[in-house]
């Protein structure tokens, strides 16, 4: 704990000037977006305070730069991090503004769904289950996506700080890799289309093209489960403040939890792989069990969660390697 403490505030000989690689990320998209808000901005209600936000976002990246330049110490470093995971939760909202130019394509997914497993997973699961520990277990699960990412985050700093940055890039690519496929690829997920549509013509096998429905409207179905539940009532508070008729495929939950599963294991901190395992099942289970996505989404989570950590951890370490000076590895000749 002292060399920790030691380490958060010892000045850095060498501080790094440039932006660290997850901001890289962060730049292009933010970059990508705006061009692509100023190109749709007629068709863009909230063009206008999309700008807006994403020149404040800009701002405090660029602040917080600043703070690690006068101080360049662990504890700003850290702080420098922080502050692009808190950011994450703004810019998820932003994608329901970005996807509304796309058509909706739920209408496909619900009719993939019933051809490969003969039914509506997401309409039955919760109420085959309807018993209150099932209800909150399955919100549980939900409600650990980003407690087990503060967590993760965590346990980096403290035990594998020299792989800090690079787990902070493998986090913030996964994250807006999937944000480009919603906005490209726009599904709103089972509670917003079964409400939309009705519960009774799901269930006949019919899955009409709602096309710019969710345009206007973001009725939703109210989250199943034990209604008195601590964590029912965590889960549906979440929806309140921040869900949009948007993101289910794949679904970014599974994703990133595999992900930090992955990185956990990469990096040998295999008892806290073991304490996140038990919440990543649920996890996966609860996206379909509350209606957040189709099963269909679930699967792919755990494909492009995996896939994205072998391609953005071979990335950051293709970084590191052509960042280093030459010959720096190279042993020295007797």
């Amino acid at each position: 704990m002292r060399k920790l403490l030691k380490d958060l505030f010892t000045i850095e000989k060498n501080p790094r000037k440039r932006l660290m690689a997850y901001e890289w990320v962060v730049l292009a998209y933010l970059l990508a977006t705006t061009a692509m808000t100023l190109v749709f901005q007629s068709r863009l209600p909230n063009a206008h305070s999309m700008l807006v936000g994403r020149a404040h976002v800009a701002a405090v990246s660029i602040a917080m730069w600043a703070v690690y330049r006068m101080m360049p110490c662990g504890l700003t470093r850290i702080l420098r991090a922080t502050v692009q995971l808190v950011l994450l939760s703004w810019w998820y909202p932003d994608i329901y503004e970005l996807n509304r130019i796309f058509p909706n394509l739920d209408h496909l997914f619900a009719s993939w769904e019933q051809t490969l497993f003969g039914c509506q997973p997401a309409l039955l699961f919760s109420k085959v289950m309807d018993d209150a520990l099932t209800g909150e277990l399955m919100c549980l699960g939900y409600a650990c996506y980003y407690p087990m990412l503060a967590v993760v985050a965590l346990a980096v700093i403290t035990c594998r700080s020299e792989a800090f940055e690079r787990v902070m890039f493998v986090i913030a690519a996964t994250f807006f890799i999937h944000y480009v496929i919603f906005i490209a690829f726009p599904v709103t997920g089972p509670q917003y289309y079964y409400e939309a549509v009705g519960v009774d013509k799901i269930a006949k096998g019919e899955f009409p093209n709602l096309h710019d429905y969710f345009n206007h409207h973001q009725e939703r179905m109210e989250c199943p489960g034990y209604a008195d539940g601590v964590f029912h009532g965590m889960v549906a508070s979440a929806h309140e403040a921040g869900e949009r008729p948007v993101a289910a495929f794949p679904s970014s939950h599974v994703a990133v939890c595999v992900m930090l599963l992955l990185v956990t294991f990469h990096y040998h901190l295999r008892r806290l792989f073991r304490c996140l395992l038990p919440f990543a099942i649920l996890l996966f289970f609860s996206t379909v069990y509350i209606r957040a996505h189709y099963a269909i989404d679930a699967i792919a989570g755990l494909a492009s969660g995996a896939l994205c950590f072998a391609v953005f951890m071979a990335v950051s370490k293709g970084m590191e390697t052509s960042g280093r000076p030459k010959g720096k590895n190279k042993k020295k000749r007797l």
